[in-house]
């Protein structure tokens, strides 16, 4: 699979958290080209303003692996990241980061500017089915402005 079809699963997760009535987050972990771990925003669900999809996932992998780094893993993640989220990639010393959606607002790149807040090896694409990705953002703050 490629990142088109790996960023589909991840956009899965996503529609999971919208159903919840979650920010519609969505994140899966890939190693040799097997899913790993799969999660969804949860903030609402725990009373947990750390329970992003990201966060979730590096969670399922470290127990899956029983380990604590992940250099040879892919995360997609469905919206940019946060610099929470990004603190704890860098600290799980992830490989690869794919993610669909910026975020302007809240992602790394507003408040790390041209500071890289990945582990230096970290390799970072963004833009991934972009466009299916903002769809489902939109659609969920739209429904939250009726």
């Amino acid at each position: 699979m490629g990142d088109e079809q790996y960023m589909q699963v991840a956009l899965r997760e996503a529609q999971k958290a919208f159903d919840n009535d979650e920010v519609p987050v969505g994140a899966i972990i890939v190693m040799n080209e097997r899913v790993i771990a799969k999660a969804y925003n949860q903030v609402e669900l725990l009373n947990d303003s750390t329970a992003h999809a990201e966060m979730m996932a590096l969670t399922t992998a470290y127990n899956f692996l029983g380990a604590k780094y992940l250099p040879d893993a892919t995360l997609y993640v469905t919206v940019e990241p946060c610099l929470m989220c990004s603190g704890a990639m860098f600290w799980g010393k992830i490989g690869r980061i794919v993610f669909g959606a910026y975020d302007e607002k809240n992602g790394y790149r507003r408040i790390a500017g041209t500071n890289n807040p990945f582990h230096p090896k970290t390799i970072i694409t963004g833009g991934i089915l972009e466009m299916e990705c903002s769809k489902l953002m939109k659609d969920f703050f739209k429904s939250k402005r009726l």
